[in-house]
């Protein structure tokens, strides 16, 4: 009974883990509507949204610190919460991006800019939840074949955010320093939250495996 207990928690900590990276999507794909629509009450709502992170983020760390404390888990049942709270903290790094995408069209946001540049934006977005979808999958079902896919999505990624320089360079519009400002650094927090798609893949691999990641899986 007392074992059969001891894996509901591992499961209830696992649907935390997996309900936070819901909520952390909804912010990401949020924060990339913020700026192709230029939806400042959308960017508040991003903003309120990392709260929710934050609490499910402290959560998930006192709940994996009491089942080590109590139950103390040995092999894969050790790596699983040390796991649920290495991905939760990038999680919750990922939200923080989303804010920071929120914030910066706030200060920055003109009515009717440039739509190629947007559109160019917005596939970057829609990549990088790709990127997080499979990630959480990948989590969900331990699966070392998805994990491993992250690797060539978030290049990708990385091209996207390369060719978003190359389009900036060549725009010859009217609009604000602080707007182009916005769209850097919009598409560079992408960049990184694909990043942390792919941390997270490394620390899947280890929690299958019991093997320290040895970068194979960086970028």
């Amino acid at each position: 009974m007392l074992r059969k207990s001891f894996h509901d928690e591992l499961k209830d900590l696992e649907n935390d883990v997996l309900m936070m990276g819901r909520i952390t999507r909804q912010a990401v794909e949020n924060a990339v509507k913020v700026v192709v629509d230029c939806d400042i009450e959308l960017a508040d709502e991003v903003i309120a949204i990392d709260d929710r992170v934050d609490k499910l983020n402290y959560e998930i760390e006192e709940h994996a610190t009491e089942i080590v404390a109590r139950q103390a888990p040995v092999a894969k049942d050790l790596r699983f919460c040390w796991t649920a709270l290495f991905v939760a903290l990038h999680l919750e790094r990922m939200a923080d991006l989303a804010v920071n995408i929120a914030k910066g069209v706030k200060r920055a946001c003109p009515i009717g800019a440039v739509t190629p540049i947007l559109e160019h934006l917005n596939e970057m977005g829609q990549q990088t939840l790709l990127l997080i979808d499979v990630c959480l999958k990948a989590f969900e079902e331990k699966d070392l074949g998805l994990a491993g896919k992250l690797i060539e999505m978030d290049d990708i990624v990385d091209r996207m955010h390369k060719n978003m320089f190359e389009q900036l360079s060549r725009y010859q519009g009217d609009q604000s320093m602080d707007w182009i400002g916005s769209i850097v650094l919009a598409s560079r927090y992408l960049e990184r939250i694909a990043d942390h798609c792919v941390d997270i893949a490394e620390r899947i691999n280890y929690l299958v495996t019991g093997e320290i990641p040895d970068g194979r899986l960086s970028r």
